[in-house]
């Protein structure tokens, strides 16, 4: 589907570093750490579950609280807050407790360690008069989110953050949910193949079989908005950039909320948030990276990373992060990159909030504040 020199790889990808998979054959794990990169990698089946033990990257939890407020860069306008609120620790206090399991727990299987993300809709109030619908577009499973009222013909494409490997269409549902009825839009929200089992670029290829499949339905992609956090804030950009590269249209407009783009890990706040961020490490991001690039695929490829891609012609941009998060730097560097392109961008940077806080969207402020405010640039 894309530009093999660029992003398609071939054969088997190598375990991850800092991750070890045993199979289901009980043969010994594949430690990577204890094995040049000329030895042979071990094998994988296309089935999700053929390598099932993960040894989690130890992460301590960093409990700090600081006031907050919220900046647009594009305009350099403030949104003055009191101290964070009270309903926003409850994700920093789910974070934490992530923490706590993984460190207390060495190995866990690849379902368990999904399992455990999937708690990700706990700090989203259920948004109301929002029905669901699981459908398969493009050959793609995911969740549709569809708010009364709601314009049909206006589609929100919705891809998960969970470092590729974790997270789902039903822990993020609720989310997409509350952000598709602020805008008067629909959303699908995506359950795309995930890493290690299939490596980059199969998760682009998805994305990409869905947008085009709402054209093919008769949605227009002016009509289309690509919108993600975390790694699925890689794939909202990243899906756009491969339409380009095929020669397709775009999406009329992206947002990205807490976008991980990074993959080479040379981002200053990970230095420098490292005490406040609760969830993001170095050692995480490094498993993450292995499992999705494998030893094949470049950490500079612009369709894994976007921080080395060319935006002249992008789509309008959205980008949300919280002040206190390891990543974001991520976030001011795509917007530097896109702004310096020509591309219409919008940074809003809400500060003492941790990675996606708009998953706080019906029970804190600061979350229904950024959707309100989502929504404000979306009918502009």
């Amino acid at each position: 589907m894309f530009d093999e020199s660029r992003s398609e790889i071939s054969g088997p990808a190598k375990c991850p570093s800092r991750w070890a998979f045993a199979r289901w054959d009980g043969t010994a794990p594949c430690d990577p750490g204890k094995r040049s990169k000329s030895e042979q990698p071990c094998a994988r089946s296309q089935a999700q579950s053929e390598c099932t033990r993960v040894r989690i990257p130890r992460f301590r939890a960093k409990n700090t609280r600081v006031t907050n407020r919220s900046i647009d860069m594009s305009t350099g306008s403030a949104f003055p807050q009191s101290a964070t609120s009270p309903e926003s620790d409850f994700l920093r206090d789910l974070y934490a407790d992530w923490d706590r399991i993984l460190n207390s727990t060495p190995e866990l299987t690849t379902r368990l360690l999904r399992s455990i993300f999937d708690e990700w809709h706990q700090p989203t109030r259920e948004p109301e008069e929002v029905a669901y619908k699981e459908d398969v577009v493009g050959g793609v499973p995911g969740i549709w989110a569809l708010p009364i009222g709601a314009d049909r013909s206006k589609v929100l494409l919705y891809t998960h953050g969970g470092g590729f490997a974790v997270g789902s269409a039903a822990s993020h549902r609720k989310l997409a949910g509350h952000v598709a009825k602020a805008l008067g839009a629909t959303a699908f929200v995506l359950d795309y193949r995930r890493a290690p089992e299939h490596p980059h670029p199969a998760q682009l290829e998805d994305g990409v079989a869905v947008f085009e499949a709402l054209i093919t339905a008769g949605i227009a992609p002016s009509d289309i908005t690509t919108i993600g956090d975390s790694a699925g804030g890689n794939l909202a950009v990243g899906i756009p950039l491969a339409l380009r590269q095929k020669g397709r249209p775009m999406p009329g407009q992206v947002i990205a909320l807490s976008p991980w783009l990074d993959m080479e890990n040379k981002g200053e706040t990970l230095v420098t948030n490292n005490d406040t961020d609760a969830l993001i490490t170095v050692p995480l991001l490094e498993g993450m990276i292995a499992g999705v690039l494998g030893d094949v695929v470049r950490p500079d490829n612009p369709l894994a990373n976007p921080l080395h891609a060319e935006f002249t012609g992008f789509p309008r941009l959205y980008i949300a992060a919280g002040s206190v998060e390891s990543l974001l730097d991520n976030a001011t560097r795509l917007a530097d990159r896109a702004k310096a392109a020509g591309v219409d961008v919008t940074l809003s940077i809400a500060e003492g909030m941790q990675h996606v806080y708009p998953f706080l969207a019906g029970r804190a402020p600061e979350a229904d504040e950024e959707i309100r405010r989502i929504a404000q640039w979306y009918h502009v």
